[in-house]
């Protein structure tokens, strides 16, 4: 059975009009338009996804904390949790919810990831917060492999299903293989997680075209099941930063939902149990790929 999950959050916000986030990004939104959370959660479980993330991916200290918000921390994580929930309820459909448990500075930068013994607290912190509401937890877009065993370590003592993804370089190296942002390789990444119980390990936040290289690196590198969701970015420049929107990659305007599911094919045919999508893949798209799911079954 193929799972399949959401899509973008952050730039389905900014999408529809909830922009401005700043140093806040998606997180923003929690704040000046929650029913908009709530309203883009239910629209991706009308179109079929089996998993909605919460809006949680911007909800962490050090990024509350620049924008001098770090004393609402527990209460925006609450609140994130709890419009998934009422989106699900609402819906009347029996989809699972994810707590996205991401990197805690900058996404894409694995110069800045902590070390495991500053960082593994902070990941046990937020699971705990979210450990109530959620069915799973989703530690995603992982630049380095350290980063994911402290995201797995910290999630993992919830006692919840944890889920392990890992972003990639935007080109394949010359010999066609993958790399972690990082720059190690998928093996290096799975070998960190080792002795942790990790359910499912994917990519994400990476061009499709890469992703259709590493879901078959990854059927021989491990017996969990795997998976991806990609995202619809031009390419995200070396030592990137997030300030304010117009510092977001541009979209890429040759991945609509038709093109973006034709990749999603690839996956699933190399032995990919999960699919979705990630940044500038919305409800249309994980409509479609819906369809394709059902095709294929």
């Amino acid at each position: 059975m193929t799972i399949l999950l959401d899509g973008s959050m952050g730039q389905e916000l900014i999408r529809r009009g909830v922009s401005g986030h700043d140093l806040l990004w998606s997180a923003g939104a929690l704040l000046e338009s929650p029913e908009t959370v709530r309203e883009i959660h239910a629209d991706y479980i009308e179109a079929g996804a089996d998993i909605i993330t919460t809006n949680t991916y911007a909800a962490t200290r050090p990024v509350l904390g620049k924008a001098g918000l770090e004393g609402r921390f527990v209460e925006l994580n609450h609140l994130a949790c709890q419009l998934a929930l009422e989106a699900r309820d609402r819906c009347g459909l029996p989809v699972m919810i994810a707590g996205s448990l991401p990197p805690y500075q900058e996404s894409y930068r694995p110069d800045l990831v902590g070390r495991f013994d500053e960082i593994e607290p902070l990941y046990r912190e937020q699971a705990e917060l979210q450990s109530p509401y959620v069915d799973l937890f989703l530690c995603e877009t992982m630049s380095t492999a350290s980063e994911a065993r402290a995201a797995a370590s910290g999630a993992a003592s919830s006692g919840k299903p944890v889920w392990v993804s890992w972003t990639l370089q935007d080109q394949p190296q010359e010999d066609g293989s993958v790399r972690l942002r990082s720059g190690e390789t998928l093996a290096e990444g799975l070998a960190a997680l080792a002795g942790l119980d990790v359910a499912a390990v994917l990519v994400n936040c990476s061009p499709p075209e890469v992703i259709d290289l590493a879901m078959p690196a990854l059927k021989g590198l491990t017996d969990l099941p795997f998976g991806a969701y990609g995202n619809a970015f031009m390419p995200i420049p070396p030592l990137w930063e997030h300030h304010v929107d117009a510092d977001l990659p541009p979209p890429r305007t040759d991945l609509d939902p038709e093109t973006y599911a034709m990749h999603a094919r690839c996956w699933l045919e190399a032995g990919a149990a999960i699919v979705g999508g990630c940044c500038e893949v919305g409800p249309a798209h994980i409509r479609e790929l819906k369809r394709l799911i059902e095709a294929c079954q």
